[in-house]
C-alpha cells in the first residue's frame, strides 16, 4: 500500500471521526459531566451528638431543592448568584431558604443509632467552597440520637437518578467515630454504611468504585484505546500499560493523601491533550510510513527490545500517566489525615481501576492482533479509525476545558 493511500486513509477516518463529536457533545454524561459527588465527614459532636459535614455541588443543590420542595424563589435567587460566581450571594440564597434546602437534605441523608433515627439540627450558616473548580455548599448538621448504640449507620440518596438532573451520584464519607476511622463510598446500589462493617466490606466498595470510575470515565477509556491502537506488539502494550499504571499510581496516592495539589483547571485540559497526543502519534506514523506503520525500526538491546520510537512513546505515556493519576484522585476528594486504613482504601480503589484496564486490554488487543495478521490493510484502517476518533475527541475536550465551555 503506497503512502498516498495511507494518507487517504488518515484523511477519511479523521472526517468520519469528526462526525461523532455531535453525538458525544449531545451526551456529555459519558465523560465526566452530568454526574456529581457529595463529600461528607462524620465525627463526634458536642453532648454526645453526631456531627456531619456535607459538601454539595451548589448549582445542582439549588435546582434539586427548588424542584423537590416547590421553592421557585430559591432558584430565582440562587441561579443568578451561581452565574455570577458570587460566593457570598450563593451562601445568602441557601441561608434565605433554609427550610427548603435543609428539608431536601434531611429527607435524603440520615444518621441512625441502635436502629433508631437521629434528629438533625443545623449548626451555623451555609458557607461556600470550591472543589475542582466547582462551587460547593458546606452544611454542618448535629444529630441527636435517642439510642446510643455501638455503631452508627449513615444513609445517603442525595441527587438520585430519578430526579432527572444527574446520574450515578456518589457520596464519599470520611469518619472518625465509634472507635473507628476510615472512608466509605455510597451510591444508589449501596446507599448505606455502618461503622460496624467489616474491613473487607468497606474495601469491596472502594474496589467497585475504582472499577466504575474507569468505566464511566470516557476520557480514560479513550486514552487506553489509543494506547492499544498504537501498540505494534504485545510487548509494547504491556510496557505502556505498566508505565501508565506506575505513573498514575504515584500521583494518585500523593494527591489523594494531600501531598500534591494541582488544580483541576490544569489537570483536566492536560488529560484531554494527552488523549489527542497519544492517539495522534499512531496517525502520524501512518502518514509517514504508510503500510510500514506497524513495522519496528532497529530494535534496541536488552529484554525490552524497544526501538527509538517505542522508548519515546513509553516516556510520553509515563508523563501523561502522572497527570491521569491526579484525575483519578479527584474522583475521591478525600481530605482525611493520613492513616493506614485510608492508604489501603486508596490502594483498593486503584486496584479496581487496574482490573478494568487489564480486562479491556485482554479483550481488545488480541482481536486487533488477529485482524492485523489476517488483513494488514483492514488492521491499519481499524487502528487509524480508532486513533482518528480519539484524536478529534481529545482535541475537542481540550478546547472545551481550556475555554471553560
Amino acid at each position: 500500500m503506497s503512502q498516498r493511500i495511507a494518507r487517504s486513509i488518515v484523511i477519511t477516518v479523521v472526517g468520519l471521526a469528526a462526525a461523532v463529536i455531535t453525538f458525544l457533545h449531545a451526551a456529555p454524561a459519558l465523560a465526566h459531566g452530568f454526574t456529581s459527588t457529595v463529600y461528607g465527614d462524620v465525627a463526634v459532636g458536642d453532648d454526645g451528638h453526631v456531627r456531619t459535614t456535607l459538601e454539595l455541588e451548589y448549582d445542582l443543590f439549588v435546582v434539586s431543592a427548588a424542584d423537590s420542595e416547590d421553592d421557585d424563589p430559591l432558584f430565582r435567587q440562587g441561579q443568578p448568584a451561581f452565574d455570577d460566581r458570587d460566593g457570598e450571594a450563593m451562601a445568602a440564597a441557601l441561608n434565605a431558604h433554609q427550610r427548603s434546602t435543609i428539608g431536601y437534605v434531611t429527607k435524603r441523608f440520615s444518621v441512625a443509632s441502635g436502629g433508631a433515627e437521629c434528629t438533625p439540627t443545623q449548626v451555623g450558616a451555609y458557607t461556600m467552597g470550591v472543589r475542582e473548580g466547582v462551587p460547593y455548599a458546606r452544611l454542618l448538621l448535629d444529630w441527636a440520637c435517642p439510642v446510643r448504640g455501638d455503631a452508627h449507620e449513615v444513609r445517603s440518596v442525595l441527587f438520585a437518578d430519578d430526579e432527572g438532573y444527574v446520574r450515578g451520584t456518589r457520596t464519599i464519607l470520611t469518619y472518625e467515630i465509634d472507635g473507628a476511622s476510615g472512608s466509605a463510598a455510597l451510591d444508589a446500589g449501596h446507599p448505606s454504611f455502618s461503622t460496624a462493617q467489616s474491613w473487607y466490606e468497606r474495601f469491596w466498595k472502594f474496589l467497585r468504585l475504582g472499577a466504575e470510575h474507569l468505566l464511566t470515565g470516557l476520557d480514560h477509556i479513550l486514552f487506553l484505546l489509543a494506547l492499544i491502537a498504537g501498540s505494534r506488539r504485545l510487548r509494547e502494550i504491556v510496557l505502556a500499560a505498566t508505565s501508565f499504571t506506575l505513573a498514575h499510581s504515584v500521583t494518585f496516592m500523593l494527591a489523594a493523601l494531600g501531598v500534591v495539589d494541582v488544580p483541576a483547571a490544569v489537570v483536566e485540559p492536560v488529560i484531554a491533550l494527552s488523549i489527542a497526543v497519544v492517539a495522534g502519534w499512531h496517525l502520524w506514523r501512518i502518514w509517514r510510513r504508510g503500510d510500514h506503520a506497524t513495522d519496528l525500526e532497529t530494535a534496541g538491546h536488552g529484554h525490552l527490545s524497544l526501538d527509538r520510537s517505542g522508548w519515546i512513546r513509553l516516556g510520553v505515556v509515563f508523563c501523561f500517566g502522572l497527570v491521569h493519576g491526579l484525575g483519578f484522585a479527584g474522583a475521591l476528594g478525600i481530605e482525611e489525615a493520613w492513616s493506614w486504613q485510608l492508604l489501603w482504601s486508596l490502594l483498593v480503589f486503584n486496584v479496581g481501576i487496574e482490573v478494568v484496564q487489564l480486562a479491556i486490554i485482554a479483550v481488545v488487543f488480541p482481536l486487533l492482533a488477529v485482524l492485523r495478521r489476517r488483513s494488514p490493510v483492514a488492521g491499519l484502517w481499524a487502528t487509524g479509525a480508532v486513533s482518528a476518533g480519539v484524536t478529534v475527541m481529545g482535541l475537542f475536550w481540550f478546547v472545551q476545558r481550556v475555554s471553560g465551555a
